[in-house]
């Protein structure tokens, strides 16, 4: 069995003929050569008396105001109640369900570095009270 008719003709085969040609290359131009700027040093020595500052050393810290603590009434964060001496001084806080020590430092306008290192037996950075925990506030205790 054969089959016939199913391939055309073959298509003829194409040539393609290359001729290189050879192109000059170009020469490079001469470029100028840079003029040398001079080094920082050099160029402060250009500079006629360069005033450099005086360098002062950082001024002392400024210490944590240090007082008694006073009781701006309670808020949601510091509901609490508190113990005082015969004088009235503040003494004590006793955590209660919802309260948080930022908060706490807040009601008795103490900075929370402050209340934070009268108290160290709160860990952390006051993240983790407890109900019924007893929060120092007399920092004459701690100094």
């Amino acid at each position: 069995m054969t089959v016939a008719g199913c391939a055309g003709e073959p298509a003829p085969a194409v040539t393609v003929t290359i001729t290189p040609s050879v192109t000059p290359t170009p020469t490079p131009s001469p470029t100028p050569t840079p003029t040398p700027s001079p080094s920082p040093t050099e160029e402060a020595a250009l500079i006629p008396n360069p005033q450099v500052p005086d360098l002062v050393p950082n001024a002392e810290p400024v210490p944590l105001p240090q007082g008694p603590a006073a009781d701006l009434g309670s808020t949601p964060g510091a509901r609490g109640t508190t113990t005082s001496d015969g004088a009235g001084a503040l003494l004590t806080y006793t955590v209660v369900e919802g309260d948080a020590f930022f908060d706490i430092a807040q009601r008795f306008n103490v900075p929370v570095q402050l209340m934070l290192t009268m108290n160290p037996s709160v860990p952390g950075l006051g993240e983790n009270i407890y109900i019924n925990q007893i929060i120092n506030l007399d920092w004459t205790a701690t100094r």
